[in-house]
């Protein structure tokens, strides 16, 4: 497995809001989409956070989800990334060292490039 890198199992287009976007507006993006995670970026596409399905139990928990609440209140923004290139074993090993289900992939300008999930990690195990 670790001849496997990152860009032969991440999703190249992953959906991405910006940090001023509507709770609502993200929940009902990733309900639409099927998906997890969402990624933050910036207009020019780099990284600022990235907000998950974990993320929603926080904010249903503390019950703030009011209107004009935007995700930059409950994005995660010290974000863990992967490169393209780089081993797929040292990325799993990274997700179960923090218990992430999602790794934003980025080049080295920082630019969104990808994400990979747990879910693309099964299914590449499970073909082999």
């Amino acid at each position: 497995m670790d001849d496997i890198f990152v860009a032969r199992l991440m999703t190249s287009e992953p959906v991405t809001i910006s940090a001023d976007t509507l709770v609502e507006d993200a929940g009902q993006t990733m309900l639409e989409n099927g998906i997890g995670s969402l990624i933050v970026v910036d207009d020019d596409g780099h990284l600022e956070g990235i907000l998950t399905t974990t993320d929603f139990v926080t904010i249903v928990a503390e019950s703030f989800p009011k209107a004009q609440t935007t995700v930059s209140r409950y994005m995660s923004t010290e974000v863990e990334t992967a490169s393209p290139q780089q081993p797929i074993l040292e990325v799993a090993d990274a997700m179960l060292e923090h218990g992430f289900h999602h790794m934003p992939v980025t080049d080295k300008d920082g630019s969104v490039v990808g994400i990979i999930s747990t879910t693309d990690l099964a299914g590449y195990l499970s073909k082999i």
